[in-house]
């Protein structure tokens, strides 16, 4: 089969590799029909991360089912899946709390697993014709009727769209409340589309490409093009002065302080100003513990300079970590089923899996327009 293979920093390549098989009675073999780039896999195209030359990429799944294994009962060979990022056993002590993203199975020693993903186990990618998919009564979600008419919203329930949710989740957003969003990436832009889904009364995004947050704004949402003081500044002018109810972390350690240097403190430092006295933020960005192409030597180690202080003065609380997505998937996709939610509005790039190493390129380089691309095997 095709598939999407790591060569080294800034290098990606369609090569021909083996094609997956059944290993174990609880696999399936799934054919990739929508697959995306994510943000996440630009840490590791950069070299960024100990992912390994030669291993596939792609995270962010859905295709068709063309093979089971003699132990699986209710996934269908001809069933239309989308697969969450993380991998989960389905019966680890996690796996039954539903962290699915802290699998205690999947990626033996270490609580979580993900296809293609670097420190995530053994699992292959799914930029590829081909994905076996392992647990897979448990993992796959089988989507309705509609699967191919709305198969662009379907595929970012592998991922951004229940991580954009999850940012809200951890935040404690409720109906009514406000809410700042750093990053208009994806992710960010989900956390927006969920939070006026909920019902939040001011949603604000954070970023500096005019492009993307021209999308924030489509999505009803209120752009603030700026970073640090001045970004914060502006959201205590549009709240009088009290800040928002909530904050939502949605760059990561690779986030930009106002002279355009990489600072892995840059966002959630802002986050703690412009948050009001005992709000909540939610920091689903992917940080690391330890970033050997860090700006800093804290920054190597995987720690952050900060803002402890006035974090405990105004007794706020964080919550962090990678989205559960099996804790919201189904619900997800029941909105877009019935139309409540239009995920696929932010996706500005449709590629043939050939194409994949330009669309590294142009998203990595944050070009003008390239928001969110997919990739059709």
């Amino acid at each position: 089969m095709k598939a999407v293979v790591y060569n080294g920093p800034f290098d990606v390549s369609v090569k021909e590799v083996r094609d997956p098989k059944i290993v174990r009675p609880t696999d399936v073999l799934v054919r990739i029909t929508t697959t995306n780039i994510c943000g996440s896999d630009l840490h590791m195209y950069e070299g960024r991360t100990s992912f390994e030359q030669g291993r596939i990429f792609g995270h962010e799944n859905l295709g068709q089912v063309i093979e089971i294994g003699s132990a699986v009962e209710r996934v269908k060979v001809g069933d239309y899946v989308c697969l969450p990022f993380n991998v989960g056993c389905g019966f680890c002590e996690n796996c039954e709390k539903g962290l699915t993203g802290y699998c205690l199975t999947a990626n033996p020693g270490t609580a979580g697993a993900a296809y293609g993903f670097a420190e995530m186990g053994e699992w292959d990618g799914g930029q590829a014709e081909l994905l076996r998919v392992p647990y897979a009564d448990f993992n796959c979600l089988v989507l309705p009727p509609d699967a191919v008419e709305k198969e662009e919203d379907y595929v970012l329930l592998s991922d951004i769209f229940p991580t954009g949710w999850h940012a809200t989740e951890l935040a404690g957003l409720r109906p009514g409340e406000s809410v700042a969003i750093y990053g208009a990436g994806p992710v960010g832009l989900m956390a927006a589309h969920s939070a006026i889904i909920k019902g939040a009364s001011q949603v604000f995004v954070v970023d500096t490409h005019p492009d993307r947050l021209a999308l924030a704004e489509q999505l009803g949402a209120v752009a603030i093009n700026g970073v640090g003081d001045e970004a914060v500044n502006k959201i205590l002018e549009l709240t009088d002065g009290r800040g928002t109810d909530c904050g939502c972390e949605c760059v990561g350690y690779q986030c930009c302080n106002k002279h355009g240097h990489e600072d892995n403190s840059a966002t959630l430092n802002s986050l703690v100003a412009s948050t009001k006295a005992t709000g909540g933020i939610g920091a689903v960005g992917v940080f690391v513990p330890q970033d050997p192409g860090g700006a800093t030597d804290l920054a190597k180690e995987g720690k952050v300079p900060f803002d402890f202080g006035n974090f405990w003065f105004k007794g706020q609380s964080i919550k962090t970590g990678q989205c559960n997505v099996k804790a919201y998937n189904r619900q997800l996709g029941r909105l877009i089923h019935q139309g409540r939610a239009n995920p696929a509005q932010i996706i500005s790039h449709r590629l043939a899996l050939a194409d994949a190493a330009e669309g590294y390129k142009h998203f990595d380089d944050r070009d003008n327009g390239w928001t969110k691309v997919i990739l059709k095997p």
